[in-house]
């Protein structure tokens, strides 16, 4: 992992209390759940893309929204980032192990519900 926060599991004795405001598990859920979070967990699901990449296959979202999504998922632990020193910057980004295990049910309830949509029609 380039960079990012260090999580550790809690055990029974050190609950996260998410219904508090300054709960960091809430942050993480926030982010995670947000609007365009959830999309970058998805399409880092089977590889790790660079920056132009995420954004051509994340219909919708603009440059400064992608880099603040970004941002947050990094410094969250859910996604690593490296660059490489080419003039430009090239930027890759995946999933940390972190990633891949909070991603997992997302991309499942993708599937789900992308399995029980009544087929597109033409036109």
């Amino acid at each position: 992992m380039a960079g990012g926060v260090q999580h550790r599991q809690a055990g029974a004795a050190e609950r996260y209390d998410v219904f508090h405001t300054d709960c960091p598990a809430r942050d993480v859920v926030d982010h995670v759940t947000s609007r365009w979070g959830i999309w970058v967990l998805i399409s880092l699901r089977s590889n790790d893309l660079r920056f132009y990449e995420l954004r051509e296959s994340i219909r919708g979202i603009s440059e400064k929204m992608l880099a603040q999504t970004l941002r947050a998922l990094v410094q969250d632990g859910l996604v690593w980032r490296e660059v490489e020193p080419t003039t430009p910057p090239q930027v890759t980004y995946g999933l940390t192990e972190f990633g891949r295990d909070v991603g997992e049910p997302l991309t499942d309830l993708f599937d789900r519900i992308t399995r029980r949509l009544a087929p597109r029609s033409e036109g």
